[in-house]
């Protein structure tokens, strides 16, 4: 089994040749504008516009806890929107992060990366504002993407 090559930098500019997505996780009450999305706002204006559209509106897919909005921000490069925070802040001491839900859109997220031969590039996902541990969500990388053979970078900024 491939193993998650860790780096030093910035996701927002991931490395290697060939298409490639940028995995962050949302949450379920449209909010945007804190944590690792203020750097991928700064670079392309496309993934929060797409993630308030799809919060505003009721289409096909349904904006909720598990899902992925797959946002093209350059040629062969996908911002993957996904939602695996319930709202914004710790309630009664649970984090709002959803393991299950990053489960679930990890596992859309490989599907789509084995279809495009996509490299997958992203901060320590559902660590931050989510308040998750790393302990718990590597696993789920591992189970999603590795198994599938997808190349997998996680960068620590700074």
């Amino acid at each position: 089994m491939m193993s998650i090559n860790y780096l030093e930098g910035d996701a927002t500019q991931p490395v290697g040749d060939g298409p490639k997505i940028i995995v962050h996780v949302c949450n379920d009450i449209g909010g945007w504008g804190k944590g690792f999305v203020v750097a991928i706002s700064k670079r392309w204006k496309e993934p929060e516009a797409e993630y308030r559209r799809w919060h505003k509106e009721d289409g096909a897919q349904p904006f909720e806890l598990g899902e992925v909005q797959f946002v093209k921000a350059e040629d062969g490069l996908w911002v993957a929107n996904l939602i695996g925070q319930h709202g914004l802040r710790r309630k009664e001491g649970q984090a709002p992060v959803r393991y299950a839900a990053i489960e679930r859109g990890l596992q859309s997220v490989g599907k789509f990366a084995a279809e495009y031969s996509a490299s997958v590039h992203m901060p320590r996902i559902g660590c931050g504002l989510a308040g998750g541990q790393w302990e718990e969500i590597e696993p789920l990388i591992e189970k999603a993407l590795l198994n599938r053979d997808i190349e997998t970078y996680v960068y620590d900024f700074g």
